[in-house]
């Protein structure tokens, strides 16, 4: 299997077979010599920097079903809120006081933000912030909206593709969401110039290897800048209340991969990471990750964006400079970097949009 590890190294591309070979023969002695190498190819590419995104959770309304979502449109448990934009930009101004220069808009996908709200909220962000970066977060939206948002001054989205197969894709979602719409949304997003943000859940119900290798297959023909990974988390409000959570081991493992497979992704150590594994953030910087996603919604909103069970583990909430994660990664020789943090199109240069 170290053969195959090498090859991804030096060739940063294997085949679908070579891809299951390494998911159904994991050790921990191969895990040590990926992660190796992992952050051997991390510091080469972007030294010893962490990249820190100030994360707004503006809405938990959504119009979606999807079977594995804390927030999913049927979860009549889940007390609903929305952040005035004014709200927004308190968040923003509190987050740029602490440093950050990348805002990320995350919510589900709430009609109530239509074209024209999101608009006007991309713009007085911009205005008020030209120096930061915007990241946006909320789901399948038109080739017009999209590129709305972009003419308005957002520079990045992140839309996870969450499993290859249609056969896999309609197991998580109602039948009216489809594989087909998710990819042609990254596509378009990738066709107007975003920084453009993928990924999937690792152990999600009926997952297979195989389902796994068509997705690193896809992200490498994507060619996305961002790829975000985590395991899979159950919650009790869905309808997989009783399927297992995924493996903090596995989802390293391939967090690992992809750093040899493309070397210049910008990476986010999770939080659902820090869900499952208290030190999950920390362990997913150590095997290639780079990138932190601090909250800086209010926590009265914050404890009701619940995608997932057991959040308030994930260490984020603390999004001062000085919070025992940003200690702990200073310690161990990296640098918190209070930069946009834009992703690289090849080694040493920034891809600023």
């Amino acid at each position: 299997m170290k053969k195959i590890i090498d090859k991804l190294y030096q060739q940063h591309n294997l085949s679908k077979e070579e891809w299951i070979a390494l998911f159904d023969n994991r050790t921990p002695e191969l895990e040590a010599y990926l992660f190796a190498l992992a952050r051997k190819v991390t510091a080469k590419t972007y030294g010893n920097k962490i990249f820190i995104r100030g994360l707004i959770e503006f809405s938990n309304y959504c119009k979606n079903d999807c079977f594995y979502c804390g927030i999913r449109h049927s979860n009549k448990n889940l007390s609903h809120y929305r952040l005035s934009e004014e709200e927004i930009l308190n968040c923003c101004e509190i987050g740029y006081a602490s440093g950050y220069r990348t805002f990320v808009l995350q919510g589900g996908e709430d009609p109530y933000f239509t074209r024209e709200r999101m608009v006007h909220i991309i713009k007085d962000i911009h205005a008020n912030y030209p120096d930061c970066a915007i990241t946006l977060s909320i789901g399948e939206r038109s080739f017009l909206d999209y590129q709305a948002f972009f003419d308005a001054g957002a520079d990045r989205y992140l839309l996870r593709h969450e499993t290859f197969l249609d056969s896999h894709y309609q197991k998580l979602h109602p039948q009216a969401m489809s594989s087909a719409n998710r990819k042609e949304c990254l596509f378009n997003l990738k066709k107007i110039g975003y920084q453009t943000g993928s990924g999937f859940m690792v152990g999600s119900p009926y997952q297979t290897n195989e389902n796994l290798a068509e997705d690193m297959l896809f992200i490498k023909k994507l060619s996305p800048e961002m790829v975000g990974i985590g395991p899979y988390i159950s919650h009790k409000d869905t309808p997989f209340h009783e399927m297992p959570s995924g493996s903090v081991s596995k989802t390293l493992f391939i967090l690992g991969l992809l750093r040899l497979m493309m070397p210049t992704l910008l990476i986010p150590s999770t939080t659902a990471l820090g869900a499952l594994d208290k030190d999950g953030r920390l362990l997913g910087i150590k095997c290639g990750a780079n990138v932190l996603m601090q909250n800086i919604t209010p926590q009265s909103a914050r404890i009701n964006y619940t995608l997932y069970e057991n959040k308030d583990r994930a260490g984020d909430a603390d999004n001062t400079m000085n919070n025992p994660l940003f200690t702990e990664l200073l310690n161990d020789g990296y640098k918190i970097t209070t930069t946009r943090g834009d992703a690289l199109v090849s080694e040493g240069e920034e891809k600023n949009v």
